[in-house]
């Protein structure tokens, strides 16, 4: 092979490397608008919204021992299905109930909460964590209590 085939084939193979390099650059995973292919995919499938009518409760005044009740109910005012992932509290003498079927866009739900006052005293707190698929994902609930005991 004489030095001007071997001069072309090195001009051939850099003009190779130099297009193979601008197509894996406009193969990056981003479309026109700078968005990546999953945040596309989130907006044609659209997302999920929960509100809730009340985001706190207050059982006002109360007699040590009772077990006290209330439910929180939340909307799902987005495009796509609701999934309440988790539902968790500050103390284990609050359990929360809740569904865990999907609620689709314009659908209703509900969060029953039952505190158990036993062995409380004065003013109490309690925070419930929602966590969701939705677009502001945890969401923060809270029951308030005063306890009083009974003295006989």
């Amino acid at each position: 092979m004489n030095s001007y085939c071997f001069g072309i084939m090195k001009k051939i193979i850099v003009y190779f490397w130099i297009v193979a390099i601008f197509m894996s650059y406009g193969c990056s995973g981003r479309t026109a608008n700078n968005k990546s292919d999953s945040e596309t995919l989130t907006e044609k499938r659209g997302t999920s919204e929960i509100i809730f009518r009340d985001y706190q409760h207050d059982f006002g005044k109360v007699t040590e021992g009772e077990n006290l009740s209330c439910i929180f109910t939340f909307e799902n005012k987005g495009s796509s299905d609701l999934i309440i992932n988790s539902v968790s509290t500050t103390c284990g003498c609050t359990i929360p109930k809740y569904d865990t079927k999907p609620i689709h866009p314009g659908g209703s739900g509900e969060l029953e909460v039952v505190f158990d006052t036993s062995g409380k005293n004065g003013m109490q707190t309690k925070v419930i964590t929602v966590k969701t698929n939705a677009s502001i994902p945890i969401v923060l609930l809270k029951i308030t209590a005063e306890i009083a005991t009974d003295n006989k």
